[in-house]
């Protein structure tokens, strides 16, 4: 009976692997078709040479270049209108004028001189004209504000494609690309991001059915073993302390196992999201009440911490390892 249970379990969990890994390649080709449609409407990176070396140079798409265009349509548009506004002062009514009005003599002279554009205008005529003139400002003003709207909305939208074009690039050329199975449990679906010695991987926990943010630290092969040693060692107490912490505002450790000599695995709580960091690059400026509940949170973190003892001091607080989920701000790393 024991037998068939096992034989059955293992079933579902070769299923439910299956169906993830066709899940995740429907992902991953959604994604590089839209980063390809994303490449001429935002931009993309090319290869240029300078002398003997190659530089990737950012070229931006026909929604920016479309922009561009427009805003120079509006510059052309309002040096015309100030160039017109300067002739029609020219033409201002002998009764508005400052200096002493000419006599009609000089006034025949002048516009035999001159033409018809130096002609004197009414006063009824001057302010209609002038009144034209302030509006179709106002109308460009208008105009270039909205452009400038888009403008930084396509920003913002802009970084999110690069973000997505290197982090595709990172996942291309990962090892760990063909979804693996890890510790004989977690299965990798695609990976979120990339750090210096670091990738970190959304995964599947088949034991426990949820999941899971995996983070593979990768050693420097330059290192000696000695200081390998003495990393690997230093970086397993710290997991201990993180995996015995239990607060809604810390990404809880679940588990964390050596891969080789030269990389070992961290399997943190998956959270949706992104962090500190980047919603300020992207937003610029934060309100006051958005501030004032982020900073809230993590006091009552570290409040967390210091009560533990012996206390607990983290070294690396900072915007990029604080995750804003729905709301709440939870601290990683």
């Amino acid at each position: 009976m024991l037998e068939r249970y096992k034989e059955r379990l293992n079933k579902c969990v070769t299923m439910s692997k299956k169906l993830l890994i066709e899940k995740s390649k429907q992902e991953k080709m959604a994604c590089r078709d839209k980063s390809m449609q994303d490449r001429l409407r935002l931009g993309h990176f090319t290869t240029v040479r300078h002398g003997a070396s190659f530089t990737e140079q950012w070229t931006d798409g026909y929604a920016f270049q479309n922009l561009i265009k427009q805003q120079e349509r509006i510059n052309s548009q309002r040096e015309d209108i100030e160039r017109q506004r300067k002739l029609l002062a020219k033409r201002k009514p002998p009764s508005m004028a400052q200096t002493p009005p000419p006599s009609l003599e000089q006034n025949k002279r002048k516009s035999k001189a001159n033409g018809a554009e130096s002609e004197a205008l009414s006063q009824a005529e001057y302010h209609e004209q002038e009144e034209i003139f302030k509006l179709r400002l106002g109308y460009l003003k208008k105009e270039e504000a909205e452009i400038q709207a888009e403008l930084e909305r396509l920003e913002r939208v802009r970084n999110l494609h690069i973000r997505e074009l290197k982090r595709i690039h990172n996942e291309d050329n990962s090892q760990f690309k063909d979804h693996p199975t890890l510790n004989d449990r977690y299965l990798l679906l695609h990976l979120l991001g990339r750090g210096g010695f670091s990738e970190v991987y959304k995964a599947f926990d088949l034991t426990e059915q949820r999941y899971v943010a995996v983070k593979i630290h990768q050693l420097n092969k330059n290192w000696r073993d000695e200081k390998k040693e003495n990393y690997h060692k230093h970086a397993c107490r710290e997991y201990r302390i993180h995996k015995e912490l239990d607060h809604p505002r810390i990404v809880k450790l679940y588990d964390y196992f050596s891969l080789d000599t030269d990389s070992f695995c961290t399997v943190l709580e998956y959270c949706e999201g992104n962090d500190l960091d980047f919603y300020l690059k992207q937003h610029k400026l934060m309100s006051e009440k958005e501030g004032r509940s982020i900073i809230m949170q993590i006091v009552n973190a570290l409040k967390y911490l210091n009560e533990i003892r012996p206390p607990i001091i983290h070294y690396d607080l900072k915007p990029g390892n604080i995750l804003l989920v729905n709301g709440t701000a939870c601290w990683r790393d």
